[in-house]
């Protein structure tokens, strides 16, 4: 591959890495090039996820969600890949609870829960244009089996209130393209866009004046639809191998992954 063509794949990753902010769309997609070995065959690994998204209604709330979770996979020779993911998630809505008036005041602004279950499933095609550059396409989406839920006090006009609010069927899909290069000692560089859709449904148990996420059921929708993303897989030893990705939409988010290839 041209030089010139590697330096713009190292330069374009490691700004995408290091731009402050966090997150989009649940999880990593991994490098276009299936990891299973050349043969094909079942692939494993666990990773850790850190993700924000902008969601709106009539008002946008950053989403900040950490993630663990294992997959699992087949590879077809090298050109095809299909994954599953199971993991616990948590959920930050910031200023879900922040009053819009004077006369309303609440105990806390952020809504907060931990550990609910998700799944992710996926599949990715890999077509090689040089034995060290190809290109490739992917599709993914993830559905959160669990409901949100956080509870807020608060005073209303000299009343007293406590509201619970949910966050119900989370689900996201992405799909998109990347751009692979191979450099010595097997590491792989990959970069590329993505198209991306999120939504949520907010369920109030009662509707506050002052509080605008409890004026009763709304729809949650991701602010962005388009991001870009970027990473690096590395080799370390005896099938097994490292990743480090990072993506940006309306922000910055990024995680990393051990897998191996039976």
């Amino acid at each position: 591959m041209h030089t010139k063509t590697l330096k713009v794949m190292v330069i374009s990753i490691v700004i995408m890495l290091t731009i402050q902010g966090t997150a989009a769309a649940s999880g990593p997609f991994g490098p276009p090039q299936p990891v299973s070995r050349p043969a094909g065959g079942l692939h494993t690994g666990f990773g850790y996820w850190l993700q924000e998204d902008k969601f709106k209604n009539n008002e946008e709330y950053i989403s900040r969600q950490q993630q663990i979770y294992s997959e699992l996979g087949y590879g077809f020779q090298k050109n095809w890949d299909l994954y599953a993911r199971v993991g616990l998630s948590g959920q930050k809505l910031f200023d879900a609870f922040s009053p819009t008036t004077t006369a309303t005041t609440t105990s806390k602004n952020d809504f907060s829960e931990n550990w609910k279950f998700f799944s992710t499933l996926g599949a990715k095609g890999f077509y090689p244009l040089h034995p060290a550059f190809g290109i490739g396409a992917f599709v993914q989406g993830t559905y959160y089996f669990s409901d949100f839920t956080d509870n807020v006090t608060g005073i209303q006009s000299g009343a007293p209130f406590t509201v619970e609010l949910g966050l119900k069927n989370l689900w996201d899909v992405s799909a998109g393209i990347g751009f692979q290069a191979t450099i010595p000692w097997g590491i792989n560089l990959y970069i590329g866009p993505y198209l991306y859709y999120a939504e949520a449904k907010v369920s109030p148990s009662a509707n506050i004046t002052g509080l605008a996420l409890t004026s009763g059921e709304t729809i949650l929708r991701n602010n962005t639809v388009f991001g870009g993303f970027a990473g690096i897989d590395a080799p370390l030893s005896k099938g097994f191998r490292l990743q480090i990705e990072g993506k940006y939409a309306d922000r910055l988010s990024g995680g990393a992954a051990v897998t191996y290839s039976y």
